[in-house]
């Protein structure tokens, strides 16, 4: 059968719209934080400001979710591109047989911390024997606790923990417990420190924790050779270089968007976390790796001991 005219000219059009409609679909880009917007996310949004986003071509949307559970489960569905996440719960996901994998690292150093206040006299870990222990993630912080109060001969037996939920800083000062973990040293201690509560802070890794990568993006692993990755990384690079070169000019921009963030609390935090910041984003520290894997295993909290790539990998730029 024969095309009329009028057809055939609505079927080239079509035909030459179609590559225009792929090509902004490729460059569609979603990326789920890990909880809501903060200063922990600051080289994303200052990517945004610079425009290296658009340069890199990619039309990126940052999504902040409900329950920071969610995000790395959608993106192992396939229907987001990257997830803000931590290292620990790596681990503990692809354990589950979800396809992720570390594709990247925005801080790369722990900000976790197990911290009291002076009033409760807690001055050495050996003084949380018979205390009341705040936690918020069941499985995992208990582990963390034990290890910790085992560098002063104590086990978990020794002390109460209470599920506190998210409400660390409100359980700690109103005395439900004597001390706490989850609390980030460049929020939670600020916190602490701004209601004049002097809070005595005690660092994981000095007290037989591993050291982690606090903040790293997972990717789903069938997807680790989509040409969009490295470029959404190479712009995530830009604006933690644009961040360590104008961090006050960089604060300005973010408080013009978030203006509920404009605060002393995300004001100090926003500063104070410029140096946690991974200065190549694509960097894979396979030692750190291996040897939190090996913890998580030697703790019981993955079944099995895979190889690193089975969790982490590190993308071509």
């Amino acid at each position: 059968m024969r095309l009329s005219r009028r057809a055939a000219l609505v079927s080239a059009a079509a035909l030459a719209m179609a590559p225009r409609a792929r090509a902004a679909e490729e460059k569609k880009f979603t990326v789920l934080l890990d909880w809501f917007v903060n200063p922990d996310h600051a080289p994303l949004f200052c990517a945004k400001y610079i425009g290296a986003f658009e340069q890199a071509g990619l039309d990126v949307t940052l999504i902040a979710p409900t329950d920071p559970d969610i995000p790395p489960r959608l993106v192992a569905a396939g229907q987001a591109d990257v997830a803000l996440s931590y290292q620990t719960q790596l681990y503990l996901l692809c354990d589950q047989g979800l396809p992720l994998r570390r594709t990247g690292t925005l801080i790369n150093q722990p900000l976790n911390t197990l911290m009291a206040t002076q009033k409760s006299d807690i001055h050495a870990i050996a003084d949380l024997k018979g205390r009341k222990i705040g936690y918020s993630v069941a499985g995992v912080e208990d582990v963390l606790i034990g290890t910790m109060l085992g560098t002063a001969g104590l086990t978990l037996a020794d002390v109460t923990l209470i599920n506190v939920n998210f409400n660390i800083v409100t359980a700690l000062l109103s005395g439900e417990v004597d001390a706490v973990i989850g609390g980030y040293r460049n929020f939670e201690e600020n916190e602490l420190k701004a209601q004049g509560a002097n809070p005595v802070v005690f660092l994981p890794e000095d007290y037989g924790v591993p050291p982690s990568d606090e903040l790293i993006m997972m990717s789903n692993a069938k997807a680790l050779n989509d040409p969009r990755l490295p470029a959404f990384l190479t712009a995530v690079q830009a604006g933690g270089d644009a961040l360590r070169a104008d961090p006050h000019g960089m604060w300005q921009k973010f408080i013009e968007e978030e203006t509920s963030l404009n605060d002393t609390l995300n004001h100090t935090a926003w500063f104070q976390t410029v140096p946690y910041f991974a200065k190549n984003p694509f960097h894979l520290d396979m030692q750190r790796y291996t040897t939190y894997r090996d913890f998580m295993f030697a703790k019981g909290l993955i079944k099995t001991k895979g190889d690193v790539s089975a969790y982490a990998v590190q993308i071509a730029t």
